[in-house]
């Protein structure tokens, strides 16, 4: 790497002055001598800023100091030249979950590459903890298996048989368990298939152990639950992941287990946590509440973790087939000519759909709706135009996540309505053999049609939706970037590169555009009043090749004016 791109911050200051150590930073501090994209539409690039406590009170060029903030009481840090931007804010992730899938097991590569590894995984797991105590992993994607098929409950049960297993998918939409599952939850060859699900079935007609979408909640009630305590600590040590990915606010986009995030988030806060959070409930899990609300203080976004709104399940996944297309997936291998096409699953009726927009309308929350197929997309805006928009305290009241195949019609009421799109280039960068053998070719290349979508002035963030993708480190911001800005699958595979984004544009997506879609206050600019929460780079990722963007670090990360990295 050439000197003109690679860092020289050290975060040094004066002799005898503070350092701005992780844990403690100066109250009063100028940073010069750098280079800082602002994402500040009235200055976009700068090379100083000054730092007040929790916030930035001034930003400009290092000669341009004001002699107010010049002198000894405000401590120093020489930037050497270093790219500076604001933290990124993952709109789209699943906080809780993210905290607890550390402690279970990984079916990703490079650690499971197989389903034999899988077996390996849960059979060591099985003679660590003893009998009768559930086995949880995540990540498996077949597309990734040696197998090129997903595990049944008779691969589990060869890894465990006499305690229950349960392994979900990358998608999180889908989860595969053994037998002793199956067993515990009741489930058999004469259980029918819940409303918005499939429980997989052999040609015997006998469960496989794969259940999909509304299914995979049929062994929610007798899977253990974690202590709050266990939670709590899950997530602190979460923060300090994502601080050290540069990530200085994150959502919790709803669990899949009937739990509310929102106070385990609140008290990973006063534990320590650093990030900003928002946090969305599934509609799904409080719909059947009698007299459920969401109290109006706790949708304050000027507090540290805020409620931001519910979520609605509109259709499935692409790689597990349930994602809700008007073009059929192509026929699985082997399958007959004269099968029925398949188009994916629509996981939420009308009804339900129209009572969470009234429940949206009614409170003054955001709606955020999972709409990844054409259909999906098309449905979820017929029904929200038909209900009527709504006032969401300043944010946009509905938001769609995915979007992987949107329509002309749909892409051009998201722009003249101001709809933002939460999208993750990392699925189809990492998911690329699932894509490949259910879309074709060409759908794949026209899936996540990021640069239409600027271009017709639709508001758009990038995402992770960590834990839900197939990657090693899944809330890691520099690949998805990557992603986004090459259009090239991990394993090389063209994706379509008309629709790539420059390097600027999807920061700006990752940071300002994120920060203004959920409302979180204060972030996503490094301006005057804004909130210090920055990182610094180990190089100019406006400089490094776009093939590099995944080789960038963070030196440094600054939530509320606090060095935490």
């Amino acid at each position: 790497m050439s000197a003109s791109v690679t860092s020289a911050f050290t975060g040094t200051v004066p002799a005898g002055a503070a350092g701005p150590t992780a844990g403690a930073a100066p109250s009063r501090t100028r940073f010069v001598n750098g280079r800082v994209l602002t994402e500040d539409p009235a200055r976009p690039e700068a090379s100083a800023f000054v730092v007040e406590g929790e916030r930035i009170v001034w930003v400009g060029a290092t000669e341009e100091l004001p002699e107010v903030y010049a002198d000894s009481t405000y401590a120093e840090v020489d930037l050497g030249g270093a790219r500076v931007m604001p933290g990124f804010v993952d709109a789209h992730m699943h906080a809780l979950m993210l905290a607890s899938y550390a402690k279970q097991i990984s079916a990703l590569p490079p650690a499971v590459t197989s389903i034999e590894d899988l077996v390996d995984a849960i059979r060591t797991r099985r003679a660590k903890q003893g009998p009768d105590r559930w086995i949880e992993g995540w990540g498996y994607d077949e597309s990734l298996l040696a197998e090129r098929r997903s595990p049944t409950r008779w691969d589990l049960d060869r890894g465990c048989a006499d305690a229950p297993v349960c392994i979900i998918r990358t998608c999180s939409h889908i989860r595969c368990v053994n037998s002793r599952a199956l067993e515990l939850a009741g489930i058999d060859r004469t259980t029918p298939d819940p409303p918005g699900g499939e429980i997989e079935r052999d040609v015997s007609g006998e469960p496989t152990g794969v259940l999909k979408e509304s299914a995979r909640d049929l062994v929610t009630p007798v899977m253990p639950k974690r202590s709050t305590a266990d939670a709590v600590a899950d997530l602190v040590d979460l923060g300090c992941l994502l601080a050290s990915q540069g990530i200085v606010a994150a959502t919790d986009l709803c669990t899949l287990n009937g739990q509310d995030a929102f106070p385990y988030l609140e008290a990973a806060v006063h534990a320590g946590m650093p990030q900003d959070l928002a946090s969305y409930v599934l509609w799904d899990d409080v719909n059947d509440i009698a007299g459920y609300t969401i109290a109006p203080e706790l949708l304050d976004r000027s507090r540290r973790a805020f409620m931001a709104g519910v979520k609605v399940l509109t259709d499935g996944s692409v790689s597990g087939r349930t994602a809700w297309f008007d073009e059929p997936y192509l026929p699985l291998a082997g399958a007959h000519s004269e099968d029925t096409p398949t188009y994916g699953i629509s996981t939420c009726s009308d009804a339900n759909l129209d009572r969470a927009i009234a429940f949206c309308q009614r409170t003054g929350c955001q709606l955020s709706a999972h709409a990844m197929g054409t259909h999906a997309i098309d449905h979820t805006l017929e029904r929200v135009l038909r209900a009527g928009l709504w006032d969401a305290g300043g944010v946009a009241p509905l938001r769609i996540e995915h979007v992987t195949a949107p329509s002309a019609s749909a892409i051009e009421t998201m722009a003249r309505l101001r709809v933002p799109v939460v999208t993750q280039p990392i699925f189809a960068y990492c998911e690329t053999g699932s894509y490949l053998a259910n879309l074709g070719k060409e759908r794949t290349r026209r899936s996540y049609p990021l640069r239409t979508l600027m271009d017709a002035g639709v508001p758009l963030v990038i995402s992770t939706d960590a834990p839900a993708t197939s990657w090693a480190t899944p809330s890691d911001p520099f690949t998805n970037i990557k992603a986004a800005v090459t259009r090239r699958a991990h394993s090389g595979f063209d994706l379509g590169q008309r629709e790539a984004l420059t390097v600027k544009e999807a920061l700006c997506c990752y940071t300002r555009e994120a920060a203004r879609v959920i409302g979180f206050e204060g972030l996503g600019q490094i301006a005057p009043g804004y909130k210090a929460s920055f990182i610094v780079l180990d190089r100019d990722i406006l400089a490094v090749p776009a093939s590099e963007l995944d080789q960038v670090r963070v030196q440094a990360t600054y939530i509320r004016g606090q060095r935490v990295v």
